[in-house]
């Protein structure tokens, strides 16, 4: 899979706040620890709500896929209220890497995840599933990469656990061809109800 190109209008007022250099390991590193025990997984069940208190955060999840292109789609532009969960991955809380989208903002002003940046590893982060299970993921990391140079295999590999990563743009932002890097939190599930 491609790299995330979320959108090419960003506001032009202000940049989205962007990860402390200090935000824990590489997604690569907190995802891969195979001696960690995997977390108490759930069937595989879709998304309607995510929520992350730290930051307000509180959205619809609807289904997103990949264009022809190889592109991850993302929630249509102008919904603040709206993020996008890769419908071809795995569930939150299931087993696998499950990977939500959303905007960081538009031509109007911030979006769903124009905080995202300030994340911090610790922070928790719930989803809740169709089957009305909520699944809860302790942030292990908040990074920041070039869209150029995008670590995919690192982003989205099997960790043998359940995961959740969520991503948006971040860095400088140009306005022809819009922000220039992907901002991933990447979090492990560690409990579920």
């Amino acid at each position: 899979m491609c790299g995330v190109w979320l959108i090419k209008a960003g506001a032009t007022t202000a940049h989205p706040p962007q990860p402390e250099p200090s935000a824990g390991p590489p997604a690569a590193a907190a995802g891969v620890a195979p001696q960690a025990a995997p977390g108490p997984a759930l069937a595989p069940s879709p998304p309607v709500r995510l929520r992350i208190p730290a930051i307000a955060v509180n959205a619809r999840v609807a289904p997103v896929t990949v264009d022809g292109a190889g592109q991850l789609g993302t929630p249509p532009t102008g919904r603040h209220d709206l993020t996008g969960w890769y419908q071809d991955g795995a569930s939150p809380g299931a087993r696998g890497v499950a990977v939500i989208v959303g905007h960081v903002d538009d031509q109007r002003g911030p979006s769903v995840f124009y905080l995202l940046g300030r994340l911090r590893p610790g922070r928790t982060i719930s989803v809740t599933r169709a089957d009305e299970h909520t699944a809860t993921f302790t942030v292990d990391s908040v990074r920041s990469y070039p869209k150029a140079a995008f670590p995919s295999r690192q982003v989205y590999a099997p960790t043998g656990r359940a995961e959740l990563r969520l991503i948006t743009c971040g860095g400088q932002y140009d306005h022809r061809t819009g922000y220039q890097s992907n901002i991933v939190v990447s979090a492990h599930l560690t409990s579920t109800r």
